[in-house]
């Protein structure tokens, strides 16, 4: 019996063991050789890991960084860096400053993305305007800044000029005002960054949710807080953990705008790890400050997307 050319073999007649040419295609390019990374892994290992692990050996001696010979001294330095009041108050400026930028930086910018995002003629305007603080170096940005905020600078003169004399500051050569200027130096170029993240995820919120949330009675602020805010967990986790990863390793804006003063009233850890290394010539003891650091960032870091991550998945 034969069948027809325009007729189709029934499903048991087909090749049991025939596997659609696109699946296996699909496969294929789904998983390349593991030696096709290899280069790159290398590559990484001995710029990145090799330096790191030979670090921390380093951080157990007394090594002065041009001295080839050095004795190992095992935790001295470690107990050193909690008798030491300069460091102690170096992780106490660390945290201040990486939680102050993560509330203001986060705040700010979820208000500018929510300001852009609405129907203004002038929304794309300004959503440049914004965000272009954040491509600029921040090593340029700093000392910008440094001048504006000087004595005779542009902000104390415009303080002057409109009958503020009374607001005008030392603003980076007083203990208690240099690291809040700091902050707003950095929340001012990074706000516009996080405005974007948040904007990204403001736009992928359906309009039909809030139309029916509208229908349904719901104002303004209970729209936004029972329908956009759970949508924008995501974006939340991303700007929160950038920002306090970058708080917690600030080293350039704050070298540039106090050198770490007045005395040492802006010193972070990274500024404090330049200072021990390369003006005191503490090798050993700097690497130590390094390590403390990376564990400090590992452990907030680490906490922060474990407790993120449940809120998204609570969330969704």
């Amino acid at each position: 019996m034969t069948t027809a050319p325009h007729e189709q073999l029934p499903d048991q007649a087909r090749l049991p063991d025939a596997e659609p040419v696109s699946r296996v295609r699909g496969r294929a390019r789904t998983t390349p050789p593991w030696w096709f990374a290899l280069p790159a892994v290398l590559l990484f290992a001995f710029v990145v890991l090799v330096p790191s692990v030979r670090g921390v050996y380093y951080a157990f001696t007394d090594w002065d960084g041009l001295d080839p010979h050095f004795s190992f001294v095992g935790l001295d330095n470690f107990s050193e860096l909690f008798r030491d009041p300069d460091a102690t108050q170096a992780i106490r400026h660390t945290l201040l400053i990486a939680v102050s930028i993560t509330v203001i930086q986060n705040a700010l910018g979820l208000l500018l993305a929510l300001g852009v995002n609405s129907a203004l003629k002038s929304r794309n305007l300004l959503r440049v305007l914004l965000f272009a603080p954040a491509v600029i170096t921040p090593i340029v940005t700093a000392y910008l800044w440094r001048n504006l905020l000087g004595p005779d600078g542009a902000v104390n003169s415009l303080l002057g000029a409109v009958g503020l004399d009374r607001l005008r500051q030392d603003w980076l050569g007083s203990p208690t005002v240099a690291l809040w200027s700091v902050v707003g130096v950095i929340v001012w170029q990074f706000a516009g960054y996080s405005m974007v993240i948040f904007l990204a995820g403001l736009q992928s919120v359906p309009k039909e949710v809030h139309e029916a949330a509208s229908i349904d009675g719901a104002g303004p602020v209970r729209r936004f807080w029972s329908v956009t805010r759970p949508l924008l967990a995501p974006a939340l986790t991303i700007n929160l953990m950038l920002s306090i990863i970058g708080g917690i390793k600030l080293f350039d804006q704050v070298y540039a705008l106090t050198g770490g003063g007045p005395g040492h009233a802006t010193d972070t850890l990274s500024t404090l790890i330049y200072k021990d290394a390369f003006t005191l010539g503490e090798f050993g003891y700097s690497i130590a400050l390094a390590v403390v650091l990376t564990i400090i960032v590992a452990v907030v870091s680490t906490g922060q997307y474990a407790v993120l991550s449940r809120n998204e998945r609570a969330t969704s």
